[in-house]
């Protein structure tokens, strides 16, 4: 009965310091098999993405209390871009939970008791000097270990080299997070759906130096050859996740 817990149940408010989204290309076919029954895989051309995102999260609470009473968190979180019908006809752009890590134990066990966002609890630490913004992850098992380091002061910056879009404009429909988070139930055969909520929304594309990169060595995803196709940072913005909604495979709600 653990998953009637886990449909996100409570709406988070927090504040983003600072967020910034890595995303990678890879071969559509090789993304394919991590997307459940009902969502379809988000592509441009011949490619499927994962987003990387980093994000120092401030007063992060139920929606319910104040920010005084919320906490400071740095999390981090692998997610597939994928999309979401309705019957009506609606197409709902989103992205699919793979992994989360977090620095707080707290969260890690709340996290994984109300939602499927797969947390692990991992050492990161984040800095920010001038221009350059860091982010450094040592996860337990070695599987999600991450060291990058932003240029702010290159905003906007140009694409990165071997980026599969055709221009910025088509890279910024691949600058997460997206409206949706898409979570699936296999017990009940349903996708929960958690809405964002983001005030002054204005991701900034950016130079970016990743030093370390380990996820794609691993699991399912382990032989590919991602490539960076665009980086976007975004800071000092209100942002939050609604109470999730359980809607069939086909998208109608339940």
């Amino acid at each position: 009965m653990r998953h009637l817990l886990q449909r996100h149940p409570v709406a988070i408010r927090t504040h983003f310091a600072h967020s910034l989204v890595l995303t990678y290309a890879l071969p559509a076919e090789a993304l394919r098999p991590l997307v459940p029954p009902g969502m379809e895989l988000e592509t441009y051309g011949e490619h499927g993405f994962v987003a990387v995102a980093l994000v120092d999260t401030r007063a992060l609470r139920p929606a319910v209390l104040p920010a005084r009473l919320g906490a400071d968190h740095l999390l981090t979180g692998y997610r597939v871009f994928t999309r979401f019908r309705t019957p009506g006809g609606r197409v709902m752009r989103g992205l699919r939970i793979l992994r989360s890590d977090t620095d707080r134990r707290l969260m890690m066990c709340a996290g994984n008791l109300l939602t499927r966002y797969n947390y692990r609890l991992a050492r990161i630490g984040a800095r920010v000097e001038g221009d350059s913004l860091e982010f450094r992850v040592d996860s337990r098992d070695g599987r999600a270990d991450l060291d990058v380091r932003a240029d702010l002061g290159s905003a906007p910056a140009p694409l990165p080299a071997g980026s599969p879009f055709a221009d910025a404009r088509a890279a910024r429909r691949f600058a997460g997070p997206l409206p949706y988070t898409f979570e699936y139930e296999p017990q009940t055969r349903s996708v929960i759906v958690i809405k964002a909520f983001r005030a002054h929304w204005d991701p900034q594309p950016v130079s970016v130096d990743v030093r370390r990169l380990t996820f794609f060595d691993h699991g399912p995803l382990a032989g590919t050859r991602p490539v960076l196709a665009n980086a976007f940072h975004v800071a000092d913005l209100a942002y939050g996740w609604e109470r999730g909604v359980r809607r069939s495979e086909s998208g109608s709600v339940r």
